[in-house]
């Protein structure tokens, strides 16, 4: 049976509690899910900084394990039936630790697959769509006369920010009273989206009011100030 020390990324980011699960992140809206995920479930785990400044995520050692090359990715040493996992994709990876821990998704059926569902809308649209905002607001697009791209995706984050404001217009979160990786998913993105991306103004973030009250909440949260943070620049190999 495989060990932790038979995955080609110990070698590079070294395991000083091989008994817990290895998170290979970066503190981005994507890594993050991972991080605050883990924190809000209390699952042991250590954390990896795969440092994009130094291109770690194309090493040979972090494509034997993510050969998409993006982060955030986990090694659980005690995966079902006892063996490794390893996972990448952050909606993979809270799937599994929802279902690890018993937490953060509902038992049945029916409110399971709803949540899933909430999950797959984020990961589709939310992320990508406000990552081209990112982009054409803060950063390259500035160098586009045409403004036409931008604006396009302007638009359709506006849209995705209205669906997310009618789904908890009478409800605390994404699915009703029961904070899930739904929320776990969506709302980091949200909090770049006018924090980082600088873009609140720009998507009239203020048409949104019960977005920007269960964003409060969830910034709030104890797990989520941590994981906000994790990895840090200490835990750089």
């Amino acid at each position: 049976m495989m060990k932790l020390s038979d995955f080609p990324i110990t070698k590079k980011w070294p395991a000083q509690h091989p008994e817990r699960i290895q998170l290979y992140s970066l503190p981005t809206p994507n890594g993050v899910k991972a991080s605050i995920m883990l924190e809000e479930t209390g699952l042991a785990y250590e954390a990896h900084l795969v440092d994009f400044g130094t291109n770690d995520q194309l090493s040979p050692e972090f494509l034997s394990l993510n050969p998409n090359n993006k982060i955030p990715a986990m090694i659980d040493p005690a995966g079902p039936d006892g063996k490794p996992l390893p996972l990448f994709e952050s909606g993979a990876m809270l799937i599994y630790l929802a279902d690890k821990s018993g937490k953060f998704i509902p038992r049945d059926a029916a409110g399971r697959y709803e949540t899933i569902q909430w999950l797959m809308w984020q990961m589709g649209g939310i992320g990508p769509m406000f990552g081209q905002v990112g982009f054409f607001h803060k950063f390259a697009g500035k160098d586009y006369e045409d403004k036409r791209p931008r604006d396009r995706y302007v638009a359709e984050a506006k849209r995705l920010l209205s669906v997310l404001n009618e789904r908890l217009q009478n409800r605390a979160w994404i699915m009703g009273d029961e904070y899930s990786i739904a929320d776990i998913a969506t709302f980091p993105w949200v909090r770049n989206l006018i924090g980082f991306y600088e873009a609140g103004e720009l998507v009239g973030i203020k048409d949104f009011p019960h977005v920007l009250r269960a964003l409060e909440v969830f910034i709030a949260r104890p797990a989520v100030i941590k994981g906000l943070t994790i990895p840090g620049r200490s835990e750089a190999k």
